[in-house]
């Protein structure tokens, strides 16, 4: 196979994948012009329309999905195989893409930057901060982190972080004007702030425990946000009861701008786990991130 083939091959798989010319283009670095053309290049050379294009969207064709299922496990091996030649050198690099979201983004991986660098200076991390489940998988990452709970079993999992504890909370002045709840059925009673999951767009129905008994409310109220900073702040603002990780909370309890309530009724949850899909040769640059976050996490 030429080198332009192999271009071309590896360009139909970043616009299979990522379903834009513009995104595809940004992650091979080239311009979406450039992209075009090469795609243009491999349908004529082939014979066929690869992909099914509007203003709006792209899709496979029948040609380009049965093309598809055949490179993509090649280009894989390809990657392994370089992947593996990199491995010998003394000095672990190359790029490494990790998928998180933004919670454990700052915790986790923001204090991680600098001393990695520091360590690592040929690797180049690609960090892609999402709060929705992604499949690290079809999105091509090394690895991703999650909450325990929420990763899949076949995956291979690092604990990271202790457990989370959840946590009710709202503004001092929200409970003076409208009392405080003392069971959690009596928050259909408050204004409260509502979570919607980015995975698939349904509302978080609020989850407590006490003594074995297990309750999940729906709640109502005023706003519905799927950013964490902008939730607490609502909460810290006076907008209303916001439920979410205590860690997460408690700088602005202590410094008495929020106010913890229903605190016997929190769950606890599993915390943050690196994970990445089972291989027998784990990347030296994985293994390079895992050994730096275990450390940064003790």
């Amino acid at each position: 196979m030429r080198g332009t083939e192999f271009a071309e091959l590896t360009a139909f798989v970043a616009v299979a994948e990522h379903k834009s010319f513009s995104r595809a283009a940004a992650h091979l670095r080239i311009s979406p012009s450039a992209l075009s053309q090469t795609i243009r290049q491999l349908e004529e050379r082939l014979g066929a329309r690869l992909l099914n294009r509007t203003t709006r969207s792209v899709a496979l064709s029948e040609a380009g999905e049965r093309l598809l299922a055949r490179v993509v496990p090649a280009i894989s091996e390809l990657d392994t195989a370089v992947a593996q030649v990199r491995e010998l050198r003394d000095t672990p690099s190359g790029s490494l893409r990790i998928n998180a979201p933004r919670i454990a983004a700052v915790q986790f991986l923001a204090p991680l930057l600098a001393p990695f660098h520091a360590a690592y200076p040929d690797i180049v991390l690609d960090i892609a901060v999402e709060d929705a489940l992604t499949d690290i998988v079809a999105g091509r990452f090394d690895a991703g982190i999650r909450l325990g709970e929420t990763v899949e079993k076949d995956m291979v999992t690092v604990k990271i972080g202790g457990e989370f504890e959840m946590a009710a909370v709202g503004s001092p002045q929200y409970f003076a004007r409208h009392g405080v709840p003392r069971h959690p059925r009596e928050l259909h009673a408050h204004r409260c702030l509502n979570w919607r999951w980015n995975s698939n767009g349904s509302l978080y129905r609020w989850e407590f425990e006490r003594d074995g008994e297990e309750l999940e409310i729906a709640v109502d109220g005023p706003l519905i946000v799927n950013d964490a900073e902008l939730f607490l702040r609502g909460a810290i603002d006076g907008v209303g009861i916001a439920y979410v990780f205590d860690e997460h909370a408690r700088p602005w309890i202590e410094a008495g701008r929020l106010q913890r309530v229903l605190a016997d009724w929190a769950p606890r949850f599993p915390g943050f786990h690196l994970y990445y899909p089972s291989r027998r040769q784990v990347p030296a640059t994985l293994r390079a991130f895992i050994d730096c976050l275990r450390r940064q996490a003790r």
